[in-house]
């Protein structure tokens, strides 16, 4: 294998490999922007559970108090 045959054949490699690296960003990106959603809905959930547990902590107040 003469070196321009050789120098041509790494090229397409490394082209090759890059558009996989490309696509591998891409997926990084994605999976990035899914966990920020994810984070978001985490503290909305825990949010919405702490005035859960406040509501029925008022219940079980009062239900003590007409004891």
């Amino acid at each position: 294998m003469d070196s321009t045959s050789e120098n041509e054949a790494l090229a397409q490699e490394l082209s090759s490999i890059a558009d996989r690296v490309s696509e591998i960003e891409k997926r990084v990106q994605d999976v990035q922007a899914v966990i920020e959603r994810l984070e978001t809905a985490a503290a909305t959930t825990a949010r919405a559970l702490e005035e859960v547990s406040a509501h029925w902590d008022a219940v079980y107040r009062a239900m003590r108090r007409a004891e």
